[in-house]
């Protein structure tokens, strides 16, 4: 948080470009020597537990309403994994640039440190389009909220918050399809969004797995709807408050019209609906004006409301069960804080939990509940330079997992180098 906070606020661009000299508009530069712009992020953690090193494991099992299999869509690498002792995690390799005068295009590509690789995003923005309306196709993080269209280099803590995770995953609402957004022309900063996904979820909007499907037997579900299944909507407001404060307020929504899950616990029974989530979001921002972000400070939380409705479609024990109503709900919700204590040095504090409200339903009657999970988190990075940071963070957690409490206590010691072009960060 420097004095570019209040402008990539405004405008969350992942590249900037000039045209060249000259009338002809099909003559577009990018504004530096090379096109397009490279960026490598190396990150890598060392880690400890109290919990033999299943504290990840445990906070990605929290009790809650995604506790299925069979799910389609899942990621095959993990951001916030870690295990005991060292950790290279996720390596990031980001190219952006202009394209011409109609688009700009930007990639982001995950590479494990056992080499599997995975297309986080490629995805083109419109230019130049009337009435401040812009449009963005291709794979990419949906727009909702304040974290989701996050990258792991740009978090304030190592790991994704319980809301997020819980909720929609630890990679956010991530998927292919369009985007569009308007910025009307008004005194005040408001933005509107509309996304079409084509609906490859791991927790909101996912499908069951047609090998799962086969091994367990089971009928009764629907073939996979035709793209796109998931609908998204956000809107952010943020008020003229002058240069050094900063004021973001969000709304944001989705819809999935298919939603299946597979459960084995009592015995194997399948589900089958649609489900929806609505939050709010809300950031401010102080730019002290001090040496190298001494002074400032970022205050930040969202709240998130999850719910599925759905009808069983198979049951292997009880077929009388088959068409009974099943509703599902669970919330979730972070707070945080960043304050630059000295040049190139700030603390950050986190509480998240997810589970206030954590029941399923018949559609009147409560069939089954679940405690609620929490935890609080201290971080101070260093930041020597634009391009590197080195993060000192420790956790304690209370967890319900499985009916038991859990606690569980994490210590991470990050480094993350970044190679290459690296913009501003979104606020």
């Amino acid at each position: 948080m420097h004095r570019t906070i209040a402008a990539t606020l405004l405008v969350a661009m992942p590249v900037s470009v000039a045209l060249a000299q000259g009338s002809s508009l099909d003559r577009v530069t990018s504004g530096t020597d090379f096109n397009p712009k490279i960026s490598v992020i190396f990150d890598g953690v060392y880690y400890n537990d109290n919990v033999d090193g299943e504290g990840n494991e445990l906070l990605g099992e929290v009790d809650g309403i995604s506790h299925a299999h069979g799910h389609e869509g899942e990621h095959s690498h993990g951001h916030g994994s870690a295990g005991p002792g060292f950790n290279l995690r996720t390596t990031e390799i980001t190219l952006s640039g202009s394209v011409d005068h109609l688009f700009e295009a930007f990639a982001n590509i995950a590479v494990d440190s056992d080499g599997g690789v995975a297309l986080e995003e490629a995805y083109f923005i419109s230019r130049g389009l009337p009435a401040g309306l812009m449009v963005k196709g291709g794979k990419f993080l949906s727009d909702i909220g304040t974290i989701n269209n996050q990258h792991p280099h740009q978090w304030d803590f190592v790991d994704q918050n319980l809301a997020y995770q819980s909720l929609i995953g630890e990679h956010g609402l991530q998927d292919t399809g369009l985007q569009l957004r308007w910025l009307p022309a008004l005194d005040t900063y408001l933005e509107v969004g509309f996304e079409a996904l084509q609906g490859e979820q791991d927790k909101l909007g996912t499908l069951a797995d047609e090998d799962e499907i086969e091994a367990d037997g089971v009928t009764g579900l629907d073939d996979r709807g035709d793209g796109p299944r998931l609908f998204t909507v956000f809107t952010k407001w943020s008020p003229d408050l002058g240069y050094s404060h900063t004021l973001r307020l969000g709304l944001f929504g989705a819809y999935a019209t298919q939603h299946q899950e597979i459960h084995d616990d009592p015995a194997v029974h399948a589900l089958e609906g649609d489900a929806w989530l609505a939050g709010t979001d809300w950031v401010y921002g102080y730019d002290a004006a001090g040496n190298y972000g001494q002074g400032d400070l970022k205050l930040q939380a969202e709240y998130l409301y999850a719910v599925k409705d759905l009808e069983v479609a198979y049951h292997e024990a009880n077929a009388a069960a088959v068409g009974q109503t099943r509703e599902l709900r669970q919330d979730g919700f972070y707070a945080q804080a960043v304050y630059g204590f000295a040049p190139r040095w700030d603390v950050a504090v986190r509480y998240d939990a997810t589970g206030w409200t954590n029941e399923k339903t018949d559609g009147s009657d409560t069939l089954e509940d679940w405690d609620s999970s929490e935890r609080g988190t201290l971080a101070v990075a260093f930041r020597p330079s634009h391009f590197s940071m080195i993060r000192l963070q420790a956790a304690r957690s209370s967890l319900s997992v499985e009916g038991e409490r859990e606690p569980v206590n994490q210590v991470f010691l990050q480094y993350q180098l970044s190679l290459g072009s690296h913009g501003a960060h979104t606020f």
